[in-house]
């Protein structure tokens, strides 16, 4: 009887360890840099592995939701079906195009309950099997409960405990059916944190966090700006963001990477801008160069000649290539630890 109830109790705490993903299919986040600080060490250009969920968490205005639609995308473009709940009913439908997403084909809704975001997944059969299969939602923030609807509520208590039940049992969904969830959320300032703690807190409870195999923090960001002629008059306006993202916690392989993205706002993930600058920071080189090949002193100018010669994998090989030689020097060269 002793041994059963060890068993059982094993298994449980089996499944409560998040879920180090299913790297058969790696999802892309449309990010060569972000892929790779994720699981580049794990599997060549790295990404996201399925069967597990992610949460992206940071302040507004740090491209949370592009990402989550460029990841969106990418499971489409696999082959796969997505789940989109909206709680905050604010994706635009032509704005959802741009990364591939037809929001009147997809199952899309403006869930407003923890409960109403979780139950449905794992119920979900979708096809076919062998696909990576997605739920996306945006954000964690915005989801209540019944009983904080009907006010009954005031502390947020069966919140967080909605949350912890909810997760539990669709992680083992996520893992069995080897789906990928990934959840926004928003950040509040965290009062109890003291001098040295985290200044600020993603809401929900430490469910979120806890089961959650890879968490993705958008340290912060800076607008990009363009300037015209316009008419004879200089014009500028901030065309979109460039956000630094942290691997906050990760299961898949090692925490604390980090890359820099930038969002375009009426293009997505600029990914071959990411990509041009860090060859020419890491190399050192005066121009935008590829694989010795001189492009431009403009990285605008670089970007066309990329785009125009269908450069785009060449490139983004070429960054692999020496950020697995950059990881490579950082590798430990002792024995392994005797034991």
């Amino acid at each position: 009887m002793s041994e059963q109830i060890e068993e059982h109790s094993m298994q449980e705490l089996e499944e409560l360890k998040p879920f180090a993903g299913n790297e058969e299919v790696m999802i892309s986040t449309g990010s060569t840099l972000l892929d790779l600080a994720i699981s580049g060490g794990r599997v060549r250009g790295g990404g996201i592995p399925s069967g597990i969920l992610v949460e992206i968490f940071g302040p507004s205005g740090t491209g949370k939701t592009v990402l989550l639609c460029e990841i969106a995308g990418n499971v489409v473009r696999q082959g796969g079906q997505i789940m989109f709940r909206d709680p905050e009913a604010r994706l635009n439908k032509q704005f959802a195009k741009l990364f591939g997403l037809n929001i009147e084909e997809t199952d899309y809704d403006i869930s407003a309950t923890v409960a109403e975001v979780f139950e449905p997944v794992r119920k979900w059969n979708p096809e076919p099997k062998d696909k990576v299969h997605g739920i996306f939602v945006d954000s964690l923030a915005a989801l209540t409960t019944e009983w904080e609807a009907d006010g009954k509520d005031q502390y947020g208590m069966r919140r967080a405990k909605e949350f912890s039940e909810q997760l539990r049992l669709t992680c083992r969904t996520l893992r069995e059916k080897n789906f990928l969830m990934v959840c926004s959320n928003q950040v509040r300032q965290n009062l109890d944190a003291g001098p040295y703690g985290q200044r600020y807190k993603a809401p929900g409870g430490e469910a979120v966090g806890f089961y959650s195999s890879l968490r993705l923090r958008c340290v912060g960001s800076k607008k990009i700006t363009e300037e015209k002629t316009i008419k004879g008059k200089k014009v500028k306006k901030v065309v979109g963001v460039k956000t630094e993202i942290e691997v906050f916690k990760s299961s898949v392989w090692k925490p604390y990477n980090r890359a820099t993205i930038s969002i375009i706002y009426d293009y997505g993930i600029d990914d071959i801008k990411e990509n041009l600058q860090f060859l020419k920071s890491t190399l050192g080189t005066s121009v935008y160069e590829l694989n010795g090949r001189k492009l431009s002193n403009s990285l605008k100018e670089a970007i066309k000649i990329v785009e125009a010669d269908n450069l785009e994998d060449e490139l983004k090989n070429a960054v692999i290539d020496l950020w697995i030689e950059i990881e490579k020097e950082f590798e430990s060269d002792r024995k392994l630890k005797v034991k």
